[in-house]
């Protein structure tokens, strides 16, 4: 058996083996901050957020590298490991997965400036650079083997933050958390290994863990239908869908407020992700086959989180609520399974991250002031908080998908290809925009508006500079990719045409794209054409898929 590495095959690219620095540096981040001595939390604070940034800014450089009109898997590098079980690190991003890698390397040294720990920073630093190489790692792994350790190693991290900084009961939201989604992962290891298996008879060819040949494999419908399962039930819980979501509002209740942004902003997404990644691209009969029972469960989970969110005393557990509905949404896009939807849904992944990660960094603001979450004890903090008080108005009426701001534009394609492929699951779904509003407005009211009726909301303080710079930089994307959202469509759409081509390919089944079929609705409505702007970066780590 042959261990280890053989020659990389990477692509020419201007920054060689770029996505494995991204995943390396704060892993490397974490092992520095964790040899720091803990009576130099100063120190332990600025190595965090340096790391962290510096993931930042080569995601920002891999934006900036994007060619926007390739569709396929770009910057791609490709080594093996363990060439007897066909394991490889195997790396890659396209349109899918680029805006989450962007979201994922900046969200973090956000939470870091924003937020300080309350005991024990060092621990607490080291353990959020490994859950942000975890999560790096997870969206630009191609090969499953890699995927599913770096899908596991997330859980270590977000237990322990729950665990060890969160609040009341802790410890029962930590291990809730991590048996919940261990358990969907054993279930899907069982599914990996199968696949695995099954496709190297198919193919004739020895075994790999290649998502990109694994996707080529003629499995038998029901084998596939049977692992399609395994993978769905792994993601399912970690969305979660409804009835699989009771662990997230405790763990959101619990958790530290970095631990709650984290979750909201990227956490989730690992479930979203992966239906679209390896749900659709892997196993697209069954998708097809399976998408009327994730549709009503989308639907269900968007009305249940509303309603459920509207009766919540705390803050906190309210906004937790919100992201069941909120995920919902995007569940309907993603099995909508056509242009608009698949666009709108992984949008939304993006949109769903600022807004609810924006909220519970300004809920966790508003605790660390007045040691309570109960709506009930806030209220009229506007009059001494101003500023918080707008800057919340924002970020909620994002949440809500006020036109504008970033919630509209995804929540309107959702909605749009939802119609267009099951009419009445988006007439149902188009209810819960309305109690979102409902609950969310009504919040509001009680926590800013009337008279402060204790001293301390009295002498509630307003933001901080630091504070102010971490939520103004959450800010700046909520309202741009409301008003200008076309550069970011341009460089996801040519990756859903193409996961919607090999849908195609292998069901035999087109995808509904309603009367405009020859030019996506996506293009007529936001323009994303690909136009002599969408040239740059052209040639940047371009390789065929």
């Amino acid at each position: 058996m042959s261990m280890f590495l053989a020659a990389a095959e990477t692509a020419s690219t201007p920054f060689p083996h770029l996505l494995t620095l991204l995943v390396l540096v704060p892993a490397v981040g974490s092992a520095v901050v964790a040899l720091i001595s803990k009576q130099r939390p100063d120190v332990c604070r600025q190595a965090a957020f340096l790391f962290s940034a510096t993931a930042g800014a080569l995601a920002v450089y891999l934006l900036w590298n994007f060619d926007v009109a390739d569709g396929g898997f770009q910057f791609v590098e490709s080594t093996t490991w363990v060439r007897d079980f066909g394991i490889g690190w195997r790396l890659g991003v396209d349109g899918i997965s680029l805006f989450l890698v962007v979201l994922s390397g900046l969200l973090f040294p956000f939470v870091i400036l924003a937020i300080t720990p309350e005991h024990d920073p060092k621990p607490y630093y080291a353990w959020l650079l490994l859950l942000q190489a975890g999560s790096l790692g997870v969206f630009v792994a191609l090969d499953l083997f890699a995927f599913f350790v770096f899908f596991e190693i997330v859980l270590v991290p977000m237990y322990f933050l729950i665990g060890s900084w969160g609040h009341g009961n802790r410890t029962y939201a930590a291990m809730k958390f991590f048996l919940f989604t261990m358990f969907g992962s054993a279930l899907m290891l069982v599914g990996i290994l199968a696949l695995v298996a099954t496709a190297a008879d198919a193919i004739g060819a020895g075994a790999t863990f290649d998502i990109r040949e694994l996707a080529q494999a003629d499995l038998a419908t029901n084998t596939a239908r049977l692992i399609f399962c395994a993978f769905a039930l792994a993601f399912a819980v970690k969305v979660p869908i409804f009835p699989l979501h009771t662990w997230l509002p405790d763990a959101h209740t619990e958790a530290p407020t970095a631990g709650s942004v984290i979750l909201a902003g990227i956490m989730l997404k690992l479930g979203t992700y992966g239906f679209v990644r390896f749900g659709l691209y892997l196993f697209p009969e069954a998708s097809r086959w399976a998408a009327p029972v994730f549709l009503t469960l989308g639907v269900v989970g968007i009305l249940y989180g509303a309603v459920v969110a509207t009766m919540q005393r705390d803050l906190k557990r309210l906004v937790a609520y919100s992201s069941v509905a909120h995920l919902g949404f995007i569940v309907l896009g993603t099995f909508a399974m056509n242009s608009q939807g698949v666009t709108g849904g992984i949008m939304q992944m993006v949109n769903h991250g600022l807004s609810t990660g924006a909220l519970f960094l300004l809920v966790g603001m508003i605790y660390e002031r007045r040691h309570t979450r109960e709506i009930a004890e806030l209220n009229g903090l506007q009059r001494s908080a101003p500023i918080m008080a707008a800057v919340f108005t924002v970020v909620m009426l994002s949440s809500i998908g006020l036109p504008g701001l970033n919630g509209f534009v995804g929540e309107f394609l959702i909605l749009n290809g939802t119609f267009i492929a099951n009419r009445w699951y988006a007439v149902i779904a188009a209810v819960g925009v309305i109690l979102a509003a409902l609950y969310l407005l009504w919040a509001y009211q009680r926590v800013f508006h009337g008279t402060p009726r204790s001293v301390e909301n009295e002498s509630f303080a307003d933001l901080r500079l630091r504070e102010g710079l971490a939520v103004g930089a959450l800010l700046v994307p909520i309202v741009v990719l409301g008003v200008y959202p076309k550069p970011m469509i341009e460089r996801i759409e040519p990756s859903v045409a193409v996961l919607l081509e090999h849908i195609e390919a292998r069901t035999g089944v087109a995808p509904a794209e309603g009367p405009t079929a020859e030019r996506s609705t996506v293009e007529e409505l936001f323009g994303a054409g690909h136009g002599d702007d969408a040239s740059h970066g052209a040639n940047a780590g371009k390789v065929d898929k």
